[in-house]
């Protein structure tokens, strides 16, 4: 593979660790509870016939600002392994975002929000390790619980600021159960444009688990591949910490997203 390819390689995984309510890539509307906080140690990886992309690891700090608004930030470390050619290691894109919940969940209405995302180009794109440009994600999420069910998915647009020409789709849906009091087992379908001109889309799935050890420690993993496309593996791993102000009814345990 060509070193053009391997930064290609490095752009798709941006994009798509970027929309990620882990340890899955579609997102919900849920926002961390106020003066709650998520801090997450993790790895992602993804695989096609070029060679190998993913972060070893990046760190994403969530925070409950105010009710129903949650702040974001990831920093990733970023490989891109070409399987014939140069390989590269360091700093990606940097994420920033706020999560916002306008509708509460109720009866037969279903919580819904926005989580706009600004992929701040701080990777080298002559490395392979970022987009080169500044990209912005316009989503909405929707989600409704069941007992022990939870599902949830939404569609949003990507929207790269250095050309004004290129944009792209994407749509996904996820659902979960509760199988035990320590144990969320889930899965979910998306899709995506074509993020380049002469791209093609990619429709990919993956199956995961949330393993709650107690209210503050958590293991998160999710692993599948494409349909369509050219991706052939793809997964994620975290260990995740919740907190927040204790004596409240604000719960600081993972729930189902």
């Amino acid at each position: 593979m060509s070193w053009l390819g391997s930064v290609g390689l490095a752009l798709l995984l941006v994009c798509s660790t970027a929309a990620a309510g882990p340890p899955y890539t579609t997102d919900d509307p849920e926002p961390v509870e106020h003066h709650h906080w998520e801090f997450y140690l993790a790895s992602q990886s993804s695989h096609d016939q070029g060679g190998w992309t993913g972060t070893a690891p990046h760190v994403e700090l969530n925070y409950g600002a105010v009710p129903n608004l949650q702040l974001h930030v990831i920093t990733p470390a970023a490989y891109a392994i070409a399987d014939k050619g140069p390989s590269a290691y360091g700093y990606g894109d940097t994420e920033l975002g706020a999560k916002l919940r306008f509708v509460q969940e109720r009866s037969w209405i279903p919580m819904i929000g926005t989580f706009p995302l600004l992929e701040v180009p701080s990777g080298a794109r002559s490395a392979g390790l970022g987009n080169g440009s500044a990209q912005v994600f316009l989503p909405v999420w929707l989600q409704k619980s069941f007992g022990p069910w939870q599902t949830y998915g939404g569609v949003g647009v990507w929207i790269d600021l250095g050309d004004r020409n290129r944009h792209w789709w994407y749509v996904g849906w996820q659902v979960a159960r509760r199988t035990f009091n320590w144990l969320t087992l889930g899965a979910e379908v998306f899709h995506e444009t074509p993020k380049q001109r002469a791209g093609e889309g990619a429709t990919r799935f993956n199956v995961g688990a949330i393993l709650d050890f107690n209210e503050v420690h958590h293991l998160l993993l999710s692993a599948g591949r494409g349909f369509a496309g050219s991706n052939l593996f793809q997964s994620y791993v975290a260990y995740q910490v919740t907190f927040g102000p204790t004596g409240s009814d604000e719960s600081g345990a993972a729930a189902l997203h």
